[in-house]
């Protein structure tokens, strides 16, 4: 899968590193087990999908992760992203608004021993406690940008979201360059599934 990864762009050794370490498996349906390494979107429920390797690749490596930064993720789903950025080292905050699979996701970084400290609510909101963050990274689709989130993100800080419709998103990279200003840049069409608010 790694070597896959290397052929379609991924370029971040340590972003290689990581998928190669995180066992996909752990976090997919045990009747999916057998794609588990495959470069291709799962359902994990809930009417969720983990995301393909590729896009999980991608994100990361916009993200610019190094150890030690506080990252804040938005829509745990699965858990699998938020087990790649721990594994780079990085703290890392997710928020799931799903409670099945904020419960589910739970027992499986108790099972793997990663300590990721997640929480159940709208990610719209961020997580105010543990801000401001060095990364903040959205894993479903949305509209715009809340800005709650660009709130909750330092100066010099990087936030990595698939923006559009329903249909069809593009990736933003945005650096927040001083409390008001930002830079933007594209990095091509992804499809996640909608980001949802006001569910707690």
């Amino acid at each position: 899968m790694v070597e896959e990864l290397k052929t379609k762009g991924i370029a971040d050794c340590a972003v290689l590193e990581a998928i190669g370490k995180v066992p996909r498996h752990c976090f997919i349906p045990l009747s999916l087990k057998e794609h588990a390494y495959t470069d291709a979107a799962l359902p994990i429920g809930c009417k969720q999908t983990i995301s393909q390797p590729y896009t999980v690749a991608k994100q990361t490596e916009l993200l610019e992760v190094k150890p030690a930064l506080r990252i804040l993720e938005i829509g745990t789903g699965s858990g699998y992203q938020s087990a790649v950025l721990k594994q780079m080292g990085g703290y890392v905050y997710t928020i799931e608004r799903q409670r099945d699979l904020y419960e589910s996701t739970k027992k499986i970084f108790q099972t793997l021993s990663l300590s990721i400290a997640s929480a159940y609510g709208d990610g719209y909101k961020g997580w105010t406690e543990f801000a401001p963050f060095d990364r903040v990274l959205i894993t479903c689709g949305c509209v715009e940008i809340p800005l709650e989130l660009l709130n909750q993100l330092k100066v010099g800080g990087i936030l990595v979201a698939p923006v559009g419709d329903n249909e069809m998103q593009e990736m933003i990279k945005i650096v927040k360059t001083s409390s008001t200003e930002y830079t933007k840049t594209v990095h091509g069409a992804f499809k996640f599934v909608p980001m949802l608010k006001n569910e707690t």
